[in-house]
């Protein structure tokens, strides 16, 4: 048998991950239509892939996410799209690079697409990786500043009522913000 040099299976998933992204972005722009939502799989493992460290406690290899009545914020990127949804009254925001998708189901149609993890032509590029690291980063050292805020302190944010030269249009007041909103409930 001769060499596959074109690599036929890489073709394929990676086309059949462009569907996946097609229909997101579809839904995207117009919700889901009749009875149609997904469930879809993911190596929670895979780079790119940015869940809060609870969810990757809980999903250590691999989650399915349920898109159906709630999810918010839904926003397709070249190389990976972005969600809200709820885990156990606590909503998270995720970010799956599509490389990662092991699974997409709709079950109302009986629509299912499997892929061979690892099996993609398409790297992530080098700054998206770098923006997610970044990001955690970030997330962590906010999270670390907020804990080390007495419980007992009435301390408080405020934001400055001079105008920004750099702030977006319409964004002219300034906010108070308590630290109590940041603080982990118990």
């Amino acid at each position: 048998m001769a060499e596959d040099l074109l690599r036929y299976d890489i073709l394929i998933q990676d086309a059949l991950r462009g569907a996946v992204k097609k229909i997101l972005a579809e839904v995207g722009r117009t919700g889901l239509p009749g009875e149609h939502h997904f469930y879809i799989a993911f190596d929670t493992n895979a780079p790119g892939v940015r869940i809060s460290q609870r969810l990757k406690e809980r999903y250590p290899e691999e989650m399915t996410v349920v898109m159906q009545h709630q999810f918010w914020d839904l926003a397709i990127g070249e190389h990976a799209f972005e969600v809200g949804l709820s885990f156990g009254g606590v909503p998270e925001k995720l970010l799956v690079p599509y490389s990662s998708i092991k699974g997409f189901f709709d079950p109302s149609v009986q629509f299912a697409l499997e892929f061979d993890p690892g099996k993609t032509a398409e790297e992530l590029p080098e700054d998206l990786l770098e923006a997610v690291e970044e990001l955690t980063k970030a997330e962590k050292l906010a999270e670390d500043i907020v804990a080390k805020v007495p419980e007992d302190s009435d301390a408080e944010v405020a934001t400055s009522d001079k105008k920004d030269d750099k702030a977006p249009a319409g964004d002219s007041t300034g906010a108070v913000v308590s630290l109590d909103a940041f603080r982990k409930k118990t």
